[in-house]
């Protein structure tokens, strides 16, 4: 396994090993020691997978109180994934970083508590999995606006299909201070 630390303190990118031959794959998604040693001692209480069409951008979300530490990675398909960073004391505060995870490549994306994730569906469909350090709590779910200019995020979509509740998200600056971290 492969760890690549983010230039963002609290993101990683796990390259896990494949095994593969003429029959298909065999890859460990997890293994607590392994991943632990690896930077990632968060205790992960949840798995959700998301099938989204090609055009689909789900976020930018967080949930605070209870925030998520989230690890996640694409089945079936390819997304373009980011992290933007909201801890208010970070020097990298409002900066973020995107990268590519597909089904091929089986890169996992690690997000620590304190980022807003959100993500772009590059693929006919793409099938993403969640592995989360706290239940999913509607009730404490933020969100802020994917296109907010202030943040800049180079989105690889024009006219994104978005939730009704992604299209109406205020911008990070209108958040109440006491949403952020």
């Amino acid at each position: 396994m492969n760890v690549i630390k983010c230039d963002l303190e609290g993101l990683l990118i796990i390259e896990p090993d494949v095994f593969g031959d003429h029959r298909g794959f065999f890859v460990e998604a997890w293994n607590r020691q392994r991943y632990r040693e690896a930077g990632i001692a968060d205790d992960f209480v949840q798995d959700n997978f998301s099938l989204s069409r090609r055009g689909t951008l789900r976020g930018l979300h967080f949930q605070k109180p209870h925030p998520q530490g989230k690890l996640v990675s694409v089945w079936q398909g390819g997304v373009f994934d980011v992290a933007v960073d909201i801890r208010r004391n970070s020097p990298t505060f409002g900066r973020w970083l995107g990268l590519n995870l597909t089904a091929e490549s089986k890169r996992q994306f690690y997000i620590s508590p304190g980022f807003a994730h959100g993500f772009a569906v590059l693929s006919e469909t793409a099938l993403f999995h969640y592995k989360c350090t706290e239940p999913y709590s509607p009730k404490d779910e933020v969100g802020f606006r994917w296109n907010d200019p202030a943040i800049g995020i180079n989105w690889p979509v024009e006219a994104p299909t978005l939730s009704q509740r992604d299209a109406q998200a205020p911008l990070l600056k209108d958040l109440p201070v006491d949403r952020l971290f």
